[in-house]
C-alpha cells in the first residue's frame, strides 16, 4: 500500500514540476490511449460480430446478380469500411497535438523564467530553475506522447489495412 502511495505522490510531484502544460497532455494522452484501446479491442473482437449481420443481410438476398444487389453489397462494403476506420483520424489528430501541446507548455515555462528574470533582476537560480523545469518536462511529455502514439497508430494502420483486404476477400467469397 505504501508504494500505491509514493508512485502518486511522485506522480503529483512531477505534475506540479511541469505546470498546468502537463495536465492538458496527460488529458490528451488519456483521451488518445482509451481510442487506441477501443481499436485494437474491436479488430480483435469487435470485428468479427460487426460482420456476422453484414454477411446475413448479403446471404438474405435472392438475387446476388442483380443491379439492386450490386448496390447493396457497395453500401455493405462501405458500412465495414467506415467501422473499420473509425477514430484513426482522431486517433492521428491526437498525435499530432501532443508536442505541440509540448511547445506551449516550453513557451509558458519560458516566460514564467523571463518574469521571474525582470522581477528578481535575474539573480534567483531557484526559481529561474523552477521555470526551466516547467518548460522542459511538458516539452518531454508531449513527445513521448506523440511517439507512443505512432507507433500504437502504425500498429492500428496495419490492423485496419490487413481487415480492410480480409473484407474484400470475404465480398469476393461471400458477396
Amino acid at each position: 500500500m505504501y508504494a500505491i502511495f509514493e508512485a502518486f505522490d511522485s506522480l503529483n510531484d512531477f505534475m506540479s514540476a511541469g505546470g498546468m502544460v502537463l495536465w492538458l497532455i496527460a488529458f490528451l494522452a488519456l483521451f488518445m490511449w482509451a481510442l487506441i484501446l477501443e481499436r485494437i479491442w474491436y479488430f480483435n473482437s469487435g470485428h468479427k460480430n460487426f460482420m456476422k449481420p453484414l454477411v446475413k443481410k448479403w446471404n438474405d438476398i435472392s438475387d446476388h446478380s442483380s443491379w439492386k444487389a450490386s448496390q447493396i453489397k457497395d453500401k455493405l462494403r462501405s458500412e465495414a469500411k467506415e467501422e473499420i476506420n473509425k477514430h484513426m483520424s482522431l486517433i492521428q489528430t491526437c498525435v499530432a497535438l501532443a508536442p505541440l501541446f509540448g511547445l506551449l507548455g516550453t513557451v509558458t515555462g519560458m516566460i514564467e523564467v523571463f518574469q521571474v528574470m525582470a522581477f528578481s533582476g535575474g539573480g534567483d537560480a531557484r526559481a529561474m530553475a523552477g521555470g526551466v523545469s516547467k518548460a522542459t518536462l511538458p516539452t518531454m511529455a508531449g513527445m513521448v506522447v506523440a511517439l507512443s502514439g505512432v507507433f500504437a497508430s502504425i500498429y492500428l494502420n496495419s490492423a485496419s489495412t490487413r481487415h480492410e483486404s480480409n473484407l474484400d476477400e470475404i465480398i469476393k467469397r461471400e458477396f
